[in-house]
């Protein structure tokens, strides 16, 4: 990312390998959607110069205890400083302040280069089984793990009906994992034809088409009015919230895990906010308050 807008080739200095770091080359690489918004939105504001890139398996080029040169591991889109105050309260994503658990072109380069720097790395990589191949496991860096992260957010539970927003990687993977906690139905957002038949085979109930008409109504039909107990929203925009609150039952939850890459304020109506009592995003707005406490309680 040059700036906002613009995209190029750079050459940079190769990083240097503090104590509790690696120094890492790739093997496969995948782009994700978050590029994008932050490169063509400008979603996080404006980056100089800052190398793209958080999904990669790599080859280990400067070790530390765990791993030797030539080892080959997985790479996590979110790679926390362990010792934060932030992923001690469990806000892994927040360590050091807010996002700064996510590093990769955030504020540090990526893994789109010839070498690339991963801190606290015994405790930010993992070594790559022999039989699986790296093409397969980049998935593992971001797309699963993000999908399955949304379905933790929303605490889905045995026999709760789910709607899952968003039919691409991480809304597939949002499906499959609701499936695994065992959902007794999952309805999911969508109109790709060939996203349609990977999320039937991940678990898929029925299918939401926005295509046919507001997604609330649909939803609100198949439930007899009663709405589903769990939404995930892996996609959408600044107004998706307001439809996932309206198709939620009261005392329900919400597991957000997509990038909003524009708008200023998030979209959520009054009445349906109010009669939900139970709202969980993972943009965790509560975390400045968080991190007070903690400070509040040392000093004390």
């Amino acid at each position: 990312m040059l700036s906002i807008g613009k995209t190029g080739w750079i050459e940079k200095e190769k990083p240097v390998c503090g104590s509790l770091d690696a120094i890492c080359r790739p093997i496969v690489l995948a782009p994700c959607t978050s590029d994008v918004h932050t490169v063509w939105a400008g979603a996080i504001g404006e980056r100089q110069n800052m190398i793209l890139g958080h999904e990669a398996v790599v080859e280990v080029v400067e070790p530390v205890k765990d791993f030797k040169p030539g080892d080959r591991v997985i790479v996590p889109a979110i790679t926390p400083d362990w010792g934060a105050l932030e992923s001690q309260a469990g806000y892994l994503m927040h360590s050091g302040g807010m996002l700064c658990g996510w590093k990769f072109s955030n504020f540090k380069d990526g893994v789109f280069a010839e070498y690339f720097h991963v801190n606290h790395a015994d405790a930010n990589l993992a070594h790559l089984p022999e039989n699986v191949k790296p093409e397969n496991a980049v998935m593992l860096c971001d797309m699963v793990v993000t999908g399955f992260h949304g379905v933790e957010l929303a605490d889905v539970k045995f026999g709760d009906s789910v709607c899952v927003i968003g039919i691409g990687p991480v809304g597939l993977m949002a499906v499959a994992g609701a499936n695994k906690r065992g959902a007794s139905y999952i309805y999911e957002v969508g109109s790709r034809p060939n996203c349609v038949e990977a999320a039937k085979y991940y678990g898929e109930t029925d299918i939401i088409n926005y295509k046919n008409g507001d997604i609330v109504e649909q939803v609100l039909e198949k439930t007899k009015n009663k709405g589903v107990d769990r939404v995930i929203i892996a996609g959408g925009d600044v107004n998706t919230f307001e439809q996932a609150i309206k198709m939620l039952k009261p005392g329900g939850a919400v597991g957000n895990v997509n990038y909003l890459g524009e708008g200023e304020y998030i979209k959520i109506p009054r009445i349906e906010w109010v009669l939900v009592w139970d709202i969980k995003q993972s943009m965790q707005v509560s975390l400045q308050e968080e991190d007070s406490r903690w400070k509040r309680w040392l000093h004390s």
